[in-house]
């Protein structure tokens, strides 16, 4: 079924693979010395998402979209976040509530009423380049109708709908023992790849090669972490808790109240940040218990009054929020992490949509630069968004690659 006017993702039951052993990150066979790089997301494909067609991006270490409003940027990155909670597993309709937004604007409807959208990525990792492309029905009722795993040139899982009466795709995967595809239904609302480490035995060299594949997949789309900083809710003293920075960052406070005492190297560096972003002298960024049971962090000024939170501007707020969020990692963000996972296999994608905003170029030109320093060791990878003045610092920066929309 091709519900955008491209190609439809169908099942190919005469796929025959043929491919040597492995074993997935959670499957035990690869010890955590012999892995060659840690999985990340290296493109990201829009075949028709929205006012996107056949858009293929390759993402670096540090890859920010630029262009004037209305050219696709958010659009992209939300693509690029839609995956990510697929593949943590989480429902198609809550990923995507207004799925009828995502179709694009030009796309008809066939004889049944049908609607929808394609999209895709490729992780990289120990199993080489793994794509992943999935084409999602709208309308008249929201389900995933196809999706299809890749890996060295062979087709390892496929999905199609076979009866839209019933609320599930027929997939098959390879196998490569005595039945070479093994064929069951699947829920057309979850994403098949998640679910393969639940379905296939891993006892053949097909099966294991599957195993890898999906698993390389999970965890690429896995480490993503959209921050979205919100000044307004970050100035009041907050509860202490466990000290994971959500996605709005109104937690602020109690995440350097833990970094104050967890990751005092961490802290002592973002002291350093702080004072390159921030207003006036800083020699240190501080935390203080209230009589109430709330913490509140401020910066020091050394023999000068400190300056709480509270009082920064909204810019000072968001770049301090953002360089906290690189120079932390996955143990300190509200983000589901892969606990059977060795942390020598995990890294940290920051999606950040309007990183520029309400940054002076100032705080701009510094966080850049300590995004592409970090990502260089690959433990952090960034993909975001600016607006067309903040791209021009961007192509100034080593280590940024700039994606510009506008054509």
């Amino acid at each position: 079924m091709d519900l955008t006017g491209g190609a439809t993702l169908a099942s190919t039951s005469d796929a025959r693979l043929s491919v040597p052993e492995a074993r997935g990150p959670s499957g035990g066979a690869v010890g955590a010395g012999r892995i060659a790089a840690r999985p990340a997301v290296t493109e990201l494909r829009l075949s028709a998402f929205a006012g996107h067609r056949g858009a293929t991006h390759p993402l670096g270490p540090v890859t920010l979209f630029a262009g004037p409003s209305g050219s696709g940027k958010s659009t992209t990155l939300r693509a690029y976040e839609a995956l990510a909670r697929l593949g943590a597993g989480d429902p198609l309709d809550e990923v995507f509530p207004d799925a009828a937004d995502c179709v694009p604007e030009r796309a008809r409807p066939d004889a049944q009423g049908r609607r929808g959208f394609r999209i895709g990525c490729t992780v990289d990792g120990p199993a080489g380049p793994v794509r992943l492309d999935l084409a999602v029905q709208a309308e008249p009722r929201l389900r995933i109708v196809g999706e299809r795993l890749t890996g060295r040139g062979r087709t390892l899982l496929a999905t199609a709908l076979r009866d839209p009466g019933r609320s599930t795709v027929q997939a098959e995967w390879h196998t490569a023992g005595a039945t070479p595809v093994t064929r069951a239904p699947l829920p057309d609302d979850l994403l098949g790849t998640a679910l393969l480490p639940l379905r296939v035995a891993g006892k053949t060299a097909g099966q294991l090669h599957v195993l890898a594949a999906a698993e390389q997949v999970i965890i690429g789309l896995r480490s993503a972490f959209a921050c979205d900083p919100r000044p307004e809710r970050m100035r009041a003293p907050v509860p202490p808790g466990e000290g994971r920075l959500r996605r709005g960052c109104d937690n602020l406070a109690e995440v350097l109240h833990r970094t104050h005492t967890d990751c005092p190297r961490r802290h002592l560096r973002l002291a350093a940040v702080a004072g390159a972003g921030c207003a006036g002298p800083v020699t240190g960024v501080g935390v203080q218990a209230l009589p109430e049971g709330t913490v509140r962090a401020f910066l020091e000024r050394g023999g000068r009054p400190a300056t709480p939170l509270g009082r920064l501007g909204d810019g000072e707020l968001r770049y301090l929020a953002l360089a906290l969020t690189l120079l932390t990692g996955p143990g300190v963000l509200a983000m589901d992490r892969l606990a059977e996972v060795p942390d020598a296999m995990q890294s940290l994608t920051l999606l950040a949509d309007g990183l520029d905003r309400g940054l002076d170029g100032r705080q701009l030109g510094e966080l850049l630069r300590l995004a592409a320093g970090i990502a260089a060791d690959g433990h952090i990878r960034v993909a975001g968004t600016v607006g067309e003045r903040a791209a021009g610092e961007a192509r100034r920066t080593s280590g940024v690659t700039v994606v510009d929309l506008t054509g």
